[in-house]
């Protein structure tokens, strides 16, 4: 695989990735993703990059849920959102 085509999954994979916390906003559920945008927006930070954050949360999530086969875990993902700016495995 090049190089090109390796930057282009990631990019499609990221935008999945921001497309599906856009739609947790729309739906406001998890009610988590609502409150840590409005919480990073009051402290300074952009929109794009807040969504960026969130991402990278649900990946570090969907990857647990890969590695150890098991179901999506929403009460740590509420809890890593409400974390950020701080990222998962940063303490």
């Amino acid at each position: 695989m090049s190089e090109h085509d390796e930057h282009d999954e990631e990019a499609f994979a990221e935008q999945t990735l921001i497309q599906a916390i856009e739609n947790q906003l729309e739906a406001d559920s998890p009610p988590a993703a609502k409150a840590t945008l409005n919480k990073l927006t009051l402290v300074g930070y952009e929109r794009e990059e807040i969504l960026q954050l969130m991402a990278l949360v649900l990946a570090h999530e969907i990857d647990a849920m890969l590695r150890d086969d098991r179901p999506f875990d929403s009460a740590w993902y509420e809890q890593a959102l409400r974390a950020l700016p701080e990222l998962p495995g940063e303490d």
